[in-house]
């Protein structure tokens, strides 16, 4: 197996077509379809499903698909490793972030890469967290902010921020109990509209209330931030969440987040990079500087919700 192998089923599979991959690659379409088939022959395993339309994955090629990914990517940091200056680092890095943050953190970091690295390409990934956790472990993406949830020993992690969970509903809501605050137990017993049992906040809400002996009475399980926020706006129940993914709908007043307590409920988010795959220099400046526009954030209340863990 070649490593221009790789490179070209990854474009393939990208460009949805022999012909187009061929034209991208500048390579003839009869010897790009010869070095499919020899791979192929040596995985045993057909990888793409061809047709007049162009050319779909099987099962095996989506697996080895992700593989190739993550081959190429980790080949491509260790050229930049050697290249790179550790005074001027240069190269793509890609970063991960859960849904429920890249509202509050992505364009900030964006801006900050712009000005203090300008020969770094962030690539940023949006997807849920555990997704990210994969990705980060099979070396396709070089870092991810995810949360602590005591299974984060795979990695190497430092605590970013705390993000204090709210109860947020409509503005005007009957779910709405009123106050400066709202019972946990209190918030329990209405209908909240959730992340599934292994998502997000989900498992940090599950403990506290099996530690105080409650039970959720009513769960309406989503996991899309777009459609949660769709479904707080047309009334059919509260959730208990950071405010920053509805910071806009909370500024404006159409959401309402008041503070839990009884107890009170945070989240830990932490900055994790694989303990197997070393960080270009490039990598490692991007994670210097979540940190410190995670601070900025904090410091100047522009991250709702959010504080520096003690």
């Amino acid at each position: 197996m070649e490593l221009r192998q790789l490179r070209y089923f990854v474009a393939i599979v990208d460009h949805g077509s022999l012909s187009r991959a061929a034209l991208v690659l500048h390579v003839a379409q009869p010897a790009l379809t010869q070095q499919l088939r020899q791979l192929e022959d040596e995985l045993g395993a057909r990888l793409l499903h061809r047709s007049a339309q162009g050319v779909l994955c099987t099962d095996a090629g989506k697996v080895f698909y992700e593989h190739a990914q993550a081959i190429l990517k980790q080949v491509a940091d260790a050229r930049s490793a050697v290249t790179q200056s550790t005074t001027r680092p240069s190269g793509s890095v890609t970063l991960g972030l859960p849904h429920s943050i890249s509202g509050a953190l992505a364009l900030p970091l964006l801006m900050a890469t712009r000005e203090h690295y300008p020969e770094i390409t962030l690539q940023l990934t949006e997807e849920l967290s555990g997704n990210l956790s994969e990705q980060l472990r099979s070396g396709r993406i070089n870092l991810a902010v995810l949360f602590d949830d005591g299974q984060l020993g795979a990695f190497t992690s430092t605590p970013l921020i705390e993000e204090d969970l709210m109860f947020i509903c409509r503005a005007g809501s009957a779910l709405d109990p009123g106050g400066a605050s709202v019972a946990f137990a209190d918030a329990l017993g209405r209908t909240l509209i959730l992340p599934a049992q292994q998502q997000g906040v989900r498992p940090r809400i599950e403990n506290a209330a099996h530690a105080a002996g409650l039970a959720l009475a009513n769960v309406i399980e989503i996991n899309s931030i777009a459609i949660l926020k769709s479904a707080l706006l047309a009334d059919m129940g509260a959730t208990l969440l950071p405010a920053a993914p509805l910071q806009d709908q909370v500024e404006s007043g159409a959401l309402v987040a008041r503070p839990i307590h009884s107890p009170a409920l945070a989240r830990s988010v932490t900055l994790c990079a694989s303990k197997n795959i070393p960080l270009t220099n490039a990598a490692a400046a991007v994670g210097r500087l979540v940190h410190q526009v995670a601070r900025d954030l904090c410091e100047r209340g522009a991250w709702r919700g959010a504080h520096l863990p003690k």
